[in-house]
């Protein structure tokens, strides 16, 4: 009985090292990608944001290399004109490529022309990206986009893991990276730029409306761009932070209806002033004339 509890003992022992060497061979269960490994998804994806920071200096000399292998600062890539600036990964699989087709969509539509009125900083936040991976992406969207010349404004960019880090931070744009899924968890939206380099307004979303963004760019420009229209309506919208969108000003559109009221007070009482006095002068004319015989006549 003595030997047989002991064989028992044994065998439980040989048993149990063999499921927990067979345990720790077991593959771990499937990680859900959006949980990040982290044992409350909610803490990292509270990391995961764009916080506005308006006004805020881009610092203008971090350089990227461009869809051609050119290297120069954002200064260069600006030209001296307010832009749009993006922060998405070109092998994104699904959130930054409808980011990037509603900006495609946007600039289709807007009166604006890239290169000319304002320029489109495309910038990826994984530095492993190349430049040729940079002109693949920009090659698709020129295609579809069907604006010839919009090209030589619409940079696509890749650069070095410190510059993006400190061009994300200084727009208030906050990502994660998932080792486990090779994949970036970041917001959606993108920024417009004051020819200075400073956040003039955030436009939230995968879909912007054209009035928005031609508002942001104009607002962005301080007036240099966009027609005499663009700027009086703007007179009606003020931008809401909150949500990143423009909405009807009353105070300025009474502002405005005051303004033209006046306006069309003064041209009506110029007009009616040139009138009167264009009457005088016909009737002193007229009686200047009627008078000129008698006096002759009377000098005879």
């Amino acid at each position: 009985m003595k030997h047989l509890c002991l064989y028992t003992g044994l065998v439980g022992v040989v048993i149990a090292g063999w499921a927990s060497t067979a345990f720790s061979q077991m593959a771990p269960p499937p990680i859900d990608a959006l949980s990040f490994s982290g044992p409350d998804p909610m803490e990292r994806f509270r990391d995961i944001s764009i916080e506005q920071n308006l006004d805020a200096q881009v610092p203008l000399d971090l350089e990227f290399t461009d869809s051609t292998g050119r290297r120069a600062s954002l200064k260069e890539f600006m030209n001296g004109k307010p832009a749009l600036l993006a922060l998405v990964y070109y092998e994104c699989p699904m959130l930054c490529q409808q980011e990037l087709q509603g900006l495609e969509a946007v600039v289709k539509s807007m009166s604006f022309m890239p290169g000319n009125e304002y320029e489109i900083l495309t910038i990826s936040i994984d530095p492993s990206e190349t430049s040729q991976t940079a002109a693949d992406k920009k090659s698709i969207h020129m295609d579809r986009l069907g604006r010839p010349g919009a090209e030589k404004g619409w940079h696509f960019l890749t650069g070095e893991e410190g510059n993006i880090e400190s061009l994300a931070k200084t727009v208030g744009f906050r990502y994660i990276y998932d080792p486990s899924t090779e994949q970036y968890a970041h917001a959606a939206g993108i920024m417009a730029l004051t020819p200075e380099g400073r956040v003039s307004r955030y436009f939230y979303g995968v879909e912007y409306l054209t009035r928005d963004v031609e508002f942001g760019l104009t607002d962005a420009s301080k007036g240099s761009i966009g027609s005499v229209v663009n700027k009086l309506v703007l007179l009606c919208f003020e931008y809401d932070p909150t949500s990143g969108k423009y909405g009807f000003y009353v105070i300025g559109a009474l502002r405005l209806f005051s303004g033209l009221l006046l306006f069309g007070f003064v041209v009506m009482y110029t007009l009616l002033y040139l009138r009167m006095r264009a009457k005088q002068k016909n009737e002193i004319a007229q009686t200047q004339g009627s008078a000129s015989p008698h006096n002759g006549a009377a000098q005879t």
